[in-house]
């Protein structure tokens, strides 16, 4: 009897990477959400969003929704990341 291991790891190999700096404020920011799409992240996310307005000030929340939730984030949807200050990835049932 032969057992397959199979490696669940994404296929493309990334290297390495600097975390980048920590955000001093959030005030007058834009901030991305990328939610996986499962209906939990609605209103999780909603609510998040006017957390992050009304008591960071933040200028600008762009909400993005993967097309399927258990794959990688498709590349077109990060096409605008330079614009950003900072992203939030989230998931939910």
């Amino acid at each position: 009897m032969t057992i397959e291991v199979l490696d669940p790891t994404h296929e493309d190999q990334q290297g390495s990477f600097v975390t980048a700096p920590r955000l001093s404020t959030l005030q007058g920011t834009t901030i991305a959400i990328i939610s996986n799409g499962k209906k939990g992240t609605l209103p999780f996310f909603e609510a998040y969003d006017h957390i992050l307005r009304e008591q960071y000030q933040v200028a600008d929340v762009i909400r993005l929704t993967k097309s399927n939730y258990s794959a990688p984030v498709e590349t077109e949807l990060l096409t605008d990341a330079e614009q950003w200050d900072a992203l939030i990835a989230g998931i939910g049932d």
